[in-house]
């Protein structure tokens, strides 16, 4: 199929990433299913998009709501899994393993259950792209289970890659990007660090959900990329 348009169906994409990818790919001419769990929130973030888009809110989290979603939509060209979760950080003396497990059923089980049940309808050559972090690759102290969860992620791409053949299957590892997922943090305090750690990267900035959504309409789009983990981070990898 190369780079013509096709159906793509986008976990997560009420907010942040997943919402720049939605507006990504419906601007390229894709016909998109953006899903969450809050059917008001999908409804009020796709309002002002303009092309072919709807929305379908379920748990994403629940195999039976993923089977009974991929059995109703029909045949689909892509999947984008834009699903995250905020537990797992830490340094690892004190780290909550409660919480590690918490992180790994909000992020790695649902994006591994969305492939797996949307399998039978997912064209044969079309795409699966998962959504990283950089935290799997940088060694950064107190985030051993934030790569652990991302990680696990990563290490499937290129066995998945061969295994679901001539299905591409990829990730995009993103680094420090505004999204809500900062939110937690007081609003001073979070400035700081983002204007802290852009003075620290070789871009000079700290990302935007428009540039992990270029990332992603990329690896959507280049039928000849399969296998790899294209990280956009503003060059924290390089430090």
């Amino acid at each position: 199929m190369g780079n013509s348009a096709g159906r793509v169906v986008v976990f997560g994409g009420s907010s942040g990433i997943g919402l720049a990818t939605v507006r990504r790919l419906v601007d390229a001419g894709h016909e998109v299913i953006a899903t969450g769990r809050d059917a008001d929130k999908l409804c009020a973030s796709l309002v002002d998009i303009q092309g072919p888009v709807r929305h379908e809110a379920f748990d994403g989290t629940q195999r039976e709501s993923l089977d009974r979603f991929f059995s109703s939509v029909g045949t689909i060209d892509h999947l984008v899994i834009a699903l995250s979760g905020g537990d797992g950080g830490g340094h690892f003396q004190e780290l909550d393993l409660l919480a590690l497990r918490r992180g790994f059923e909000a992020k790695f089980w649902p994006h591994v259950q969305a492939v797996q049940a949307a399998l039978p309808t997912l064209r044969k050559g079309g795409s699966v792209t998962f959504l990283t972090s950089i935290s799997a690759r940088i060694a950064n102290p107190g985030t051993s289970g934030l790569a652990a969860i991302n990680g696990a992620i990563e290490a499937m791409v290129p066995v998945l890659a061969r295994e679901l053949a001539p299905t591409r299957v990829n990730a995009v590892s993103p680094g420090v990007v505004e999204t809500p997922w900062w939110n937690a943090m007081p609003e001073e305090a979070r400035r700081q660090f983002f204007a802290n750690h852009a003075s620290e990267l070789p871009v000079g900035r700290i990302g935007q959900p428009d540039d992990v959504a270029q990332a992603v309409a990329y690896l959507v789009g280049n039928g000849y990329t399969t296998g790899s983990v294209l990280e956009c981070d503003g060059g924290l990898h390089l430090l």
